[in-house]
């Protein structure tokens, strides 16, 4: 599953930390995940990371981006930039200049970002989003299906995406004349970098798309149906694929993934696919047994108290917990009995017990006789 971490996380730093202080600790990770300095058989997952890092480093080194990341999280980043806008004016350069190459150490690093040419320019998926939900233990217990609103960006109804005001096209950059890239030598080294005209696409529009300002996509509040299936639990994603971001030039929209989080219940407790639960009990139901009901997910249910039960003693009601996820059968109810001592008695009640004390004394004697060797 691929959904966007907190920059901040990416990194490695605090919300307050300085742009060299970022600038340092995104040196440190390039260099270690970069590509062309791993084993063969890590090359795919490094390029992966190096494009993680460089991206949290490109919006946290800008200070327009930085803030309305701050302010709204992702949504302010996706809302005003597109994927190859986050990348403008971003000074990768002279982290790298004590080094001898000067201007982009990583001279193909936009490479790992899409690549040159029409692979750069192609069809590309949307990111995928992610929304927390809280559900109630019932909800998780049996399944549910609720509605969320989540914000994320469409293709524009207006242009279908493509930009541009009804009626215009769009134009060959003549900058790079339809390459997308610029390319030059320093020294004996060859480096390419986005165009900075374009914005690495390769075509620029004239007339922009007045509802969509020429990205193609427009942010919109949806209403989402999601099916909650029985035995989620804290911690649970649920996929909903194609609500997420929308694609690039094409392509596929990405997923929204639902973080599911447990609201706590009143009276039960849960671990994994079983349930616990405390109940009182009197001192004559605990010393001469009888039945009384406890709650159930399911309704009450009746269970029985031996003769003699001791506080603290667990008894189990079978397949009475959650349903697991993934099918293998269904967990159980753990019942604590708590036996509550009575307090403010009359005197009569006083009486009574004392006398009832008193036919059981020959038994307080065998225990007092026993607990005695001990303490000899």
């Amino acid at each position: 599953m691929v959904v966007k971490r907190d920059y901040y996380e990416v990194l490695g730093v605090g919300k307050n930390a300085s742009n060299e202080e970022i600038k340092k600790v995104y040196r440190q990770l390039a260099m270690k995940y970069h590509p062309d300095r791993v084993a063969p058989d890590e090359k795919k997952e490094a390029e992966e990371k190096f494009k993680e890092i460089s991206e949290a480093y490109a919006v946290l080194t800008d200070p327009k981006k930085r803030s309305a990341y701050d302010q709204f999280g992702h949504a302010g980043i996706d809302q005003q930039y597109s994927y190859e806008d986050i990348f403008k004016s971003t000074d990768f350069g002279s982290i790298f200049s004590d080094l001898g190459f000067g201007g982009n150490v990583f001279g193909d690093l936009f490479d790992f970002f899409g690549g040159r040419g029409s692979r750069r320019r192609g069809p590309r998926r949307g990111a995928d989003l992610e929304y927390r939900l809280t559900v109630t233990l019932e909800e998780a217990a049996f399944g549910s299906e609720k509605r969320v609103d989540i914000y994320h960006t469409v293709i524009c109804p207006v242009c279908n995406g493509e930009g541009t005001k009804p009626g215009t096209g769009k134009k060959t950059c003549p900058r790079c004349r339809g390459n997308g890239q610029i390319q030059y030598r320093q020294g004996f080294f060859s480096f390419s970098q986005p165009c900075d005209q374009c914005g690495g696409s390769g075509q620029i529009i004239s007339d922009p798309c007045l509802s969509c300002h020429g990205r193609g996509k427009v942010r919109k509040e949806s209403e989402i149906s999601v099916k909650i299936p029985p035995g989620v639990d804290e911690g649970t994603h649920i996929r909903v694929r194609g609500k997420g971001e929308a694609g690039e030039k094409g392509g596929p929209s990405g997923d929204l993934y639902i973080l599911i989080h447990l609201r706590p219940h009143k009276i039960f407790k849960r671990e994994e696919d079983d349930i616990y639960l405390e109940v009182p009990i009197s001192f004559p139901l605990a010393t001469l047994g009888g039945e009384i009901e406890v709650p159930t997910l399911e309704g009450n249910a009746r269970m029985k108290i031996p003769a003699g039960t001791p506080t603290n003693k667990i008894f189990r009601l079978r397949n009475k917990g959650i349903t697991n996820l993934h099918g293998r059968g269904k967990g159980n109810e753990y019942v604590r009995v708590i036996v509550q001592v009575p307090s403010n008695l009359t005197q009569e009640q006083k009486r009574l017990i004392r006398d009832l004390g008193k036919t059981l004394e020959e038994s307080y004697q065998k225990n007092k006789g026993f607990l005695g060797k001990w303490f000899l």
